[in-house]
């Protein structure tokens, strides 16, 4: 066992991260581990190598006036303008994932209420809040843009569509995110992802507690959320 602490010590000094380094701890652990199994050797000396501390990675946000930049940037005389400024508010507004937005049915909004139903991860459903201002832009898409389009067979409740009628890939989405980020002349490394991010940091700053956060989200735990 000293023999693997001196190496990994070793390993450390070179400059690598604790991240860097606790990957190589996991994967000798992984390597004895095979050679117990295999009766190679009798006993796991490290079973006993300790791995280092990793404090977690913060995912990287947006200041409001970055989202609004980034939506400001899309070409609204463009024939598909009006969605693409909906889709980003309901990034942002609601919180969502990829997969929630592409997969959003007309009959899952619900304006008067002031929420929105969301199937999300192993097929949980909850409800977000819906603002004004983020089905404003999704009422305009729908009623003067979508309403010319023919959904395909599958497709006809789904909420954005692409030119064809079926519903927009993960990659479109990604695409247009990364497309309107330089075009608004931000040089921070932006996904989706990162307007969710955004949305749970201002609904913080906000004064919103973090259980409620939490539940718009739909994470399982709560550390997540802290994260």
């Amino acid at each position: 066992i000293q023999y693997l602490r001196d190496f990994v010590n070793e390993y450390a000094k070179s400059g690598r991260s604790p991240r860097s380094q606790a990957r190589l701890s996991s994967s000798i652990r992984s390597f004895y581990g095979y050679l117990t199994l295999e009766n190679l050797i009798d006993a796991n000396p490290a079973e006993l190598l300790e791995l280092p501390k990793v404090s977690p990675k913060l995912p990287d946000t947006l200041s409001v006036q970055e989202i609004d930049s980034i939506i400001e940037a899309v070409d609204l005389s463009s024939r598909q303008g009006e969605r693409n400024r909906a889709i980003l508010e309901t990034l942002y507004g609601c919180g969502l994932r990829v997969t929630e937005l592409i997969n959003l049915r007309l009959n899952d909004l619900y304006p008067k209420q002031g929420y929105v139903k969301v199937i999300g991860k192993g097929n949980k459903q909850r409800l977000v809040p819906l603002a004004d201002i983020t089905y404003k832009f999704i009422r305009i898409y729908v009623e003067e843009v979508r309403v010319h389009q023919t959904p395909k067979k599958g497709h006809d409740g789904i909420v954005f569509l692409n030119n064809r009628g079926t519903r927009l890939s993960r990659v479109m989405i990604f695409k247009l995110v990364k497309e309107m980020t330089e075009k608004a002349g931000i040089r921070k490394s932006v996904s989706p992802h990162t307007f969710r991010h955004s949305f749970a940091t201002h609904m913080i700053e906000g004064g919103a507690d973090l259980r409620s956060v939490q539940e718009m989200l739909g994470h399982e735990s709560i550390t997540t959320t802290e994260i």
